[in-house]
């Protein structure tokens, strides 16, 4: 049985152990664009801004977040097309806009086709959302 979630606010929230286990697990299972956008992301490189990879935010698993910035990246696949999947992304892009987290979404192919404009955008984000 899956332990009650704890609402987030701010730092405060408990996260159950099932999650923490997804989370270890999907960092073993990393996409080559997760891979890819982690080595560009990880010990402040951009703006010097921290991110952590597959972070735990209520019942979600963010691919990339930065909390300075309250800011989540998430990169799709082909996964993301089907109707189901987009309703998904829909409401948890709703939750995190509720809470203050903005969501940058880009798909597998961009970052491993065009890196420097992703990292362009993220730039970009970060400099609005760290003033």
């Amino acid at each position: 049985m899956k332990e009650p979630l704890v609402p987030y606010h701010g730092n405060t929230y408990k996260v159950p152990e099932y999650l923490l286990e997804n989370a270890r697990s999907l960092r073993e299972r990393e996409t080559n664009a997760e891979h890819l956008l982690w080595k560009l992301l990880r010990n402040r490189q951009i703006l010097h801004a921290k991110f952590r990879r597959q972070h735990p935010i209520d019942r979600f698993i963010l691919d990339f977040y930065c909390h300075d910035a309250e800011l989540s990246i998430e990169l799709d696949g082909s996964t993301h097309l089907s109707v189901e999947q987009k309703q998904h992304d829909k409401q948890r892009t709703e939750y995190l806009n509720s809470i203050g987290i903005y969501e940058m979404r880009f798909w597998n192919s961009e970052v491993l086709n065009n890196i420097d404009s992703v990292l362009e955008q993220i730039g970009s984000e970060l400099q609005r959302r760290l003033r």
